[in-house]
């Protein structure tokens, strides 16, 4: 956290302040998308310490998540059940964040590059955080279906079960590394250097515990 200098305490909530423009005239609040009004926002984003005195520019507005019903258009390896040669990913499949639709279109390429010579598209182990969640767009209920961010309850559980949540968390992420190693000498990554940057790739989509 971020203390506050005048107290020394963390406060409830912090506010990040993103350059939005070359000159450093203004400034976009990160984060606040929401339902209120113009009037109440103009009124409560007043209210916070800094900004009382600020010209807002561009009020906030609810994001709109555009994707696909992929349980039910999609194959496992994210390509149109009507047509393999149409594969999708990032946020269209059904995936939230910036990692999870790098993975998704990392995969996208690979399998592509699979189908064009001759072999059937590859998958990650349901082990490791990127598997997981395909399995999760590939497996969810469609009438259900939401778009899904990483995280650790997407993962199998351990064979013994720890109940010490932080060790829980470094076996799984382990067992996933493990497991993401053996998929990138599947599909061909060149050298043990691409191999754990592919390994580091899927343990950061896996850091985000919900």
């Amino acid at each position: 956290g971020l203390p506050d200098p005048r107290t020394g305490r963390e406060p409830y909530a912090v506010v990040q302040l993103r350059q939005e423009d070359r000159a450093a005239q203004m400034r976009n609040l990160v984060g606040f998308q929401t339902r209120m009004r113009i009037p109440e926002q103009r009124r409560v984003f007043a209210m916070i310490p800094g900004l009382e005195q600020a010209e807002f520019l561009r009020f906030g507005s609810i994001h709109r998540n555009t994707y696909l019903n992929a349980p039910a258009t999609l194959t496992a390896h994210l390509s149109a059940r009507d047509d393999e040669r149409l594969l999708f990913a990032g946020q269209l499949v059904g995936v939230e964040g910036y990692t999870e639709s790098l993975g998704t279109g990392l995969l996208c390429g690979i399998n592509l590059a699979r189908m064009l010579d001759g072999m059937p598209p590859a998958l990650p182990p349901g082990e490791t955080m990127l598997g997981a969640l395909l399995a999760y767009v590939h497996t969810c209920d469609p009438v259900r279906f939401q778009p899904m961010n990483a995280n650790f309850g997407l993962l199998p559980p351990l064979e013994r079960p720890v109940r010490d949540k932080q060790r829980r968390k470094e076996l799984l992420a382990e067992r996933a590394l493990a497991a993401m190693r053996g998929f990138s000498e599947l599909v061909g990554a060149d050298g043990a250097d691409k191999a754990d940057a592919s390994v580091k790739m899927d343990g950061a989509v896996g850091a985000t515990p919900r």
